[in-house]
């Protein structure tokens, strides 16, 4: 009789040890997704953006004799962002941010062309876009704390280690440029 109440006792520890197990494997799969989920709309509001700034070029271009590097940086990021890492993102990112301080600074240097109509919707979709990022990127990270804080934290870590997730990686997209864009003509 007692046999079986501690037999019965280890059943029921194993199951509740088994549910435990896969509660937090699937925490870190849902964490994981939704990592992916919005590293994939980050990837999309950063191509409209190099889209829109690709548009701006061509309306800032009618007036000033843009350099050709900089539209080719443009489309050659634009192709790198669909298969970008958090890493490459970060890359793509501030030269993105660069290249848009210093169409900003044309369009400033230019007081009739700050007026048309296409530079000045183009102008503030960009800022749209940029405020979207800002948004995705903050809940990018939230969600990579959370799922690299179960990997570092007891009982957690042990699925962790169990399971081979790796932490994820921060996004880290400077907030300002830190120097005054160098137009050249």
């Amino acid at each position: 009789m007692i046999g079986w109440i501690i037999g019965g006792i280890l059943v029921v520890v194993l199951i509740v040890l088994v549910l435990w197990f896969v509660g937090i494997y699937n925490r870190f799969q849902s964490l994981k997704n939704s990592s992916q989920a919005t590293l994939g709309q980050i990837r999309v509001a950063m191509k409209k953006r190099l889209d829109m700034i690709n548009q701006l070029l061509g309306s800032v271009q009618s007036y000033a004799k843009f350099e050709k590097e900089t539209l080719e940086a443009v489309t050659k990021m634009r192709s790198g962002v669909g298969t970008a890492g958090p890493g490459d993102l970060n890359e793509i990112e501030a030269q993105s941010k660069s290249i848009l301080g210093r169409l900003f600074a044309v369009v400033e240097s230019y007081p009739d062309l700050k007026t048309v109509t296409v530079v000045t919707q183009l102008t503030s979709s960009i800022r749209s876009i940029e405020d979207e990022i800002g948004r995705q990127r903050y809940t990018f990270n939230n969600i990579s704390e959370q799922y690299n804080t179960m990997c570092d934290t007891i009982p957690s870590n042990i699925v962790a280690s169990l399971g081979h997730f790796s932490k994820l990686e921060y996004l880290t997209f400077e907030e300002e440029i830190e120097q005054a864009p160098k137009i050249a003509f």
